[in-house]
């Protein structure tokens, strides 16, 4: 019989690329959605409530592994106290729920693998190297990052494999971060954000998806993981390098770092710090990136 991957966050933007990578590898797919959906051949939705804390637990009772990706878009609303609490919650309160069904029924799964973000490290500018024995930060991103992980990390108390994915910018095809970025460009209205100096530690997400496959199928693989390219990309170097493909040098100024906080509050750190991060754990296990250059990579997402 076919393995089962229980994803949440599986209709998000990572969560449908991975779903057809791990089909496409052999396995079948539950998906945790807040509504209900008709299920197909080779994928199976349940419905949960995570305010409510209230779950279909035969998603849980069914998997081998579970991958988790749930978690409110911390860059899609201004941080007030409220927001913060919400994206705090949909992180911790997610994995609960599983745990509590995981426990309850005394149900083993193969491994449980969980997303994170380089935000752990901190939303700081500098010239270290973050590896996944970094000192991590004590800021809103490295805490929410560590109550991330300590979430998942509860799972290992049940004897369970655990793996937890620190992601970088994700890039691809007519979504996520490119998607917001293309129409100001294609106008030939980008430039530098801030300083241009901080870091922007990237991925594809083919090669995302590709470390979640790699997660479930090494069983060395356990732990903290840092998926993003270690290629020292700045803002300002994106910046240009994404004017390239669409034909054009770079004309306007940086906008100012000080516009940028009266716009975005305390979220526009996000944008206006970033820190360089190291991929050599991940290919101490053997993984190769299929996407390490950013100007080829940028140009197959885009098309150019």
């Amino acid at each position: 019989m076919k393995k089962n991957v229980l994803l949440t966050g599986g209709t998000g933007f990572v969560g449908k690329e991975l779903t057809k990578l791990l089909i496409n590898s052999g396995y079948t797919v539950s998906i945790l959605s807040r509504s209900k959906r008709e299920n197909t051949e080779s994928i199976f939705y349940y419905t949960w409530d995570i305010q409510k804390q209230t779950i279909e637990k035969e998603a849980v009772l069914n998997a081998d592994y579970i991958i988790h990706l749930a978690g409110a878009n911390i860059a899609e609303k201004p941080w007030t106290s409220k927001r913060k609490e919400e994206i705090i919650n949909s992180r911790q309160q997610s994995a609960q729920l599983i745990y509590s069904v995981l426990k309850k029924n005394d149900k083993k799964l193969d491994a449980f693998v969980s997303a994170s973000a380089v935000g752990i490290y901190g939303a700081v500018n500098g010239e270290e190297i973050c590896t996944e024995s970094t000192a991590l930060g004590e800021d809103f991103l490295g805490l929410t990052c560590q109550k991330w992980e300590a979430a998942a990390d509860q799972f290992k108390k049940l004897g369970i494999r655990t793996v937890k994915v620190r992601t970088g910018l994700v890039l691809g095809k007519n979504d996520g971060f490119l998607n917001k970025l293309t129409p100001i460009f294609k106008w030939r209205l980008g430039s530098a954000l801030g300083s241009g100096k901080q870091y922007m530690p990237w991925i594809h997400v083919e090669d995302l998806c590709a470390i979640y496959l790699e997660a479930l199928k090494n069983p060395n693989m356990e732990g903290s993981y840092n998926a993003a390219i270690s290629d020292s990309t700045t803002n300002a170097g994106f910046s240009k390098t994404l004017a390239k493909v669409f034909g054009y040098k770079i004309w306007l100024p940086n906008v100012p770092g000080f516009l940028i906080k009266m716009v975005l509050g305390e979220m526009s750190k996000i944008v206006l710090t970033g820190r360089r991060v190291s991929s050599a754990k991940v290919q101490q296990l053997g993984f190769q990136f299929k996407y390490e250059n950013l100007e080829e990579t940028l140009r197959v997402c885009l098309g150019k």
